[in-house]
This record gives structure tokens, sequence and C-alpha cells, in this order.
């Protein structure tokens, strides 16, 4: 049975989370695919962290949280993120607050907001207000930011925690940018990180619109901790269309698929 390529790897990381290594040989018969394919989406695969490439298959990261740091993601499928934090600014109107959640994608996200004026943004993600805070130096848009308060998690470059969640709580936010670990029709929008992922869920449910900026290497994938449910969703920026298998699910009826 043919399968959608990212259905493939979604489908490859859970044998490597059961057995603890793929072989290329094994997969491509599984698959039926050739073994040059496997090895592409084993590339891929490790590129996003969740594997480590050996001759040949795969096995387990070594990073404990699946997920490896910040500083090594940022390269890591830059010009899809580019093009979605691109698309994803022109989603905000003069005078909206909005909310950026950490990550890569949302990086590139807010180095893409311009002729803006009197937008109020919060955010937990440090490299995200540095950005902001240079932008708005330089006159990119006019308005405020707020970083949130609570703890720092150096590899991540996140605050995160207790009181960040409290301080989220005391706004009307217009629009909530949130990144993602992983989404997949069965359990939604998901995060590596436990911490990160509570406070995502405060944004979601103080926002008046949920936007999610994801790349296509996240698509059909589970991380570990839930963050919404896709019905939550209502806007999906991504650097792909929408998958052929994804189309029949009524949990995306009501979501807005943009392809950047």
């Amino acid at each position: 049975m043919l399968i959608l390529p990212e259905e493939r790897k979604h489908e490859i990381l859970n044998e490597l989370k059961s057995i603890g290594k793929v072989k290329v040989v094994d997969l491509a018969k599984q698959f039926n695919v050739s073994e040059e394919t496997i090895r592409r989406d084993l590339t891929m695969l490790e590129e996003s962290g969740l594997l480590k490439k050996v001759y040949g298959g795969a096995i387990k990261t070594t990073f404990q949280s699946g997920e490896p740091p910040f500083t090594q993601r940022t390269t890591v499928n830059q010009a899809e993120k580019i093009k979605i934090g691109q698309k994803a600014a022109e989603l905000i109107s003069d005078g909206d607050v909005i909310v950026i959640d950490v990550g890569t994608t949302t990086v590139e996200f807010a180095r893409s907001i311009q002729n803006k004026d009197n937008i109020t943004i919060l955010t937990n993600s440090i490299p995200v207000s540095a950005v902001l805070t240079e932008s708005l130096n330089q006159k990119k848009f006019t308005g405020e930011i707020l970083l949130l308060g609570g703890q720092i998690d150096p590899k991540q470059q996140s605050v995160s925690g207790r009181l960040t969640e409290q301080m989220l709580n005391q706004f009307n936010i217009d629009k909530a940018f949130i990144s993602a670990g992983g989404v997949s029709i069965k359990n939604g929008v998901s995060n590596y990180h436990l911490n990160e992922a509570l406070v995502s869920r405060t944004m979601v449910d103080v926002s008046k619109q949920i936007i999610m900026v994801a790349d296509h290497s996240k698509l059909g994938v589970d991380t570990f901790c839930k963050v919404c449910p896709l019905e939550k969703v209502d806007v999906i920026v991504c650097d792909q269309s929408l998958p052929k298998t994804w189309e029949s699910h009524s949990k995306l009826n009501e979501i807005d698929w943009i392809e950047a």
C-alpha cells in the first residue's frame, strides 16, 4: 500500500520508538519504495532532530526531549520557515493584540512583521523578543512588546511556568501565532516540552483566533505533550498544501489552510 511521504516518516518514527533502530533495506520493502527514498526520509528526519542516521539505517536521537536545542534547529528547513513567516505576517492588522509562541518558525515570523501600526505583541520567546525589539527600534512597525515573565529554559531560549500562564490570563488577545512540534488528525497540535505546551495551551485559551505556523516536517507527527485539538485552530500556515489524505476529515472543515 502506497502512502504519503509524511505518513511514511511518521510510521518510521513510530517503529524507531518501539525498537530503537531501523534499517533502510527493511523500510524500503515495508513501504514498497526505493532505498534512496528511505534514505531521503531519514535525512529529513535527522535534520529535524528526530533521529540519528547510522550505516544502513537510523537510531533514536540522543536528545532526551526528542528535539535538539533551539540553536541547532535554526537552519533546519529555514527557507520554508521564512516563507511561512512572511505569509503569516500578512494576517496581522493594525491595532491587533497578538501573542507569539516559541520556536524557530515564529522567529522568522517576527522578522517579517513590518508596516503595521499600533500593534501590541506578547511573547515567551527570548529570540522573538530580541528580533521585535530591533525592528521596533528601526521603526519597521509601531506599537509595544511585552516579554512574558517566568522560568528561562536556556537550551530552548523560552520562558515558561505558572507565572507565564498567569500573566497571559490577564490579557484579551486577538490572534495567537503558535508553533508545533507536531500536528496530526488524531491528536492535534503537540509539543516536545511540557512547560512550553502548557503556555501554548493558555495562549489558545485567551485568544480569539488561533493561527498555527508549521513546516511540512511537522505534519503527521505526534510529540510528547498535547497542546490543543485541531478543532481549536482557525488557520494553518504551512509550506505545502493540505495533504490529500487529510481532505476528507471533518476536523479540517473549519480551518483555513494557507500555503506559503
